[in-house]
């Protein structure tokens, strides 16, 4: 949908000389502006921009479903770290566990993300939780709170069946949308996959990694 992401095991700490870091950065929440053929504003879904802040976690690189975090106060703004559920710093629940990979849109979280945030393991003293770091992980998380983004109609998170967007693609809540805007009722490759309801669809330019090119839309 539009604009960046279960008690976890208490996080491990690495021993020796190095420590191994994790750091997590939002990738996720950008909005799917276009023209015909419509050209993702973003390299992803939507939410909130992308950014390459980041926070060491000490969960040794492991994040299982149910596992919660939240954001880092020590790497603000938008670094984050696990938490147990029940700690006050919770912020999310991880949804799905998916493989890092280094073309955003080859990530795909199920409906009610509200937030994609990616692990990386750095090694090193962690004294710089800015650094980069190896892809491990990505996390889809939901959040703790009534405040769901991601669901689909809402217009945020990723761009799923039964969102709503614009006449050029953009996401948007569903209940704002008016006469002009267009219900997702398919993401395929081609138009000729469509459902038969499809009144609009919708050619994207290409994107490595994204499983659809076309969002096809039908009447809100």
């Amino acid at each position: 949908m539009t604009q960046p992401g279960s008690t976890p095991n208490r996080p491990r700490r690495g021993t020796g000389c190095l420590q191994s870091l994790l750091v997590l950065a939002v990738i996720l929440g950008l909005g799917y502006g276009a023209s015909k053929i419509f050209g993702d504003e973003s390299s992803r879904s939507k939410g909130s921009s992308s950014s390459s802040s980041s926070a060491s976690d000490g969960k040794g690189g492991s994040w299982a479903i149910g596992d919660c975090g939240g954001p880092d106060p020590e790497n603000k703004p938008d670094g984050y770290r696990a938490f147990d559920c029940d700690e006050a710093g919770a912020t999310f629940k991880a949804l799905k566990i998916e493989d890092a990979s280094f073309l955003p849109n080859a990530i795909q979280c199920p409906a009610g993300t509200d937030l994609i945030i990616q692990v990386s393991r750095v090694l090193g003293s962690g004294d710089d939780k800015k650094g980069g770091g190896i892809p491990t992980n990505t996390v889809c998380g939901r959040n703790l709170t009534g405040d769901h983004p991601g669901d689909a109609g809402a217009g945020g998170g990723q761009l799923v069946e039964g969102d709503c967007v614009s006449a050029t693609a953009k996401e948007i809540a569903c209940a704002s949308a008016g006469a002009n805007d267009f219900k997702v009722l398919g993401l395929v490759k081609e138009k000729a996959e469509c459902p038969a309801a499809t009144t609009e669809p919708m050619e994207l330019m290409m994107a490595m990694g994204r499983p659809y090119d076309v969002i096809c839309g039908g009447k809100v």
